[in-house]
């Protein structure tokens, strides 16, 4: 796991809420301590993989990196970002001998900011979104929802939008659809929207160790998580469907490591395992 940089989200963002999401957003005066920006890398023998690529460094440097007016409000109450240059995903990776042009896949589990970060420097790696999530990009008013598509549909980009196939593995239940991203059952995504429409996770099973769930945003801390409690961005019924099944699926893999994506405890977590 590296960082890149820290993010304070609004109390009803983190812990969830019965209040709309205008109304909170619009209203709310206090926000929440630094939360973790991260990214998870994959040394695999087909290549190196990222799960999610972090948040932008010149979201915090540049004066148009957002959009104006209405929209641009809204982001400016959603988060405040801490993001300094050791904090981008150039100088992380080099924390571990790598660069971006040693990264062969990227996974994304969603597309919003501060997930796509990375994205100008990984113009050599193979980008994988699902096709419900590319779907959101061609509805109305994406920037509105999160999706910032200057900032995604870049030139030079490979992207491949996957979508999930008949899951066959019991070991994957209550999930019925699955994707085996490098065919041989170490890396496979698991549809869990609610956050976004095409959220996806990412279970790795590690040779005599535990398995690990990367999870996106599907909730914003493990333990949060495992309470069945769920955040207060995103469609609330589908969060909660979601959850069940990592719940489930946790029940039946003893020592599985839930890993969101902006969990402080994530790395400590991972280590551990």
């Amino acid at each position: 796991m590296i960082g890149t940089g820290t993010v304070r989200i609004r109390p009803e963002h983190l812990y969830g809420t019965r209040k709309p999401l205008y109304w909170w957003l619009l209203t709310s005066q206090r926000w929440t301590p630094p939360q973790a920006i991260n990214v998870y890398v994959m040394e695999h023998a087909r290549g190196l993989i990222l799960f999610d690529t972090g948040q932008d460094r010149a979201s915090v440097t540049d004066d148009d990196y957002f959009p104006g007016g209405f929209t641009g409000l809204i982001y400016g109450r959603l988060a405040r970002f801490d993001i300094s240059e050791p904090d981008t995903l150039t100088a992380q990776l080099a924390t571990l001998g790598y660069a971006p042009g040693d990264v062969n896949t990227a996974i994304l589990s969603h597309l919003h900011q501060d997930h796509i970060g990375g994205l100008p420097v990984l113009t050599g790696a193979d980008l994988l979104v699902s096709a419900a999530e590319w779907g959101e990009l061609s509805r109305p008013g994406p920037e509105l929802r999160g999706f910032l598509r200057s900032h995604i549909q870049l030139p030079g980009l490979r992207w491949r939008q996957v979508a999930m196939e008949r899951a066959n593995d019991r070991d994957l239940a209550p999930f019925t659809q699955a994707l085996d991203v490098m065919g041989d059952g170490s890396l496979v995504l698991l549809p869990t929207p609610g956050h976004t429409a095409g959220s996806m996770s990412l279970l790795v099973r590690r040779a005599g160790k535990p398995p690990l769930l990367l999870t996106g945003d599907l909730a914003y801390h493990a333990d949060l998580m495992s309470r069945g409690q769920v955040p207060g961005v995103g469609r609330r019924r589908q969060l909660a469907e979601s959850t069940r099944k990592v719940l489930a699926l946790a029940e039946k893999h003893p020592g599985l490591v839930v890993l969101p994506a902006h969990d402080p405890t994530a790395a400590r977590r991972l280590l551990a395992s």
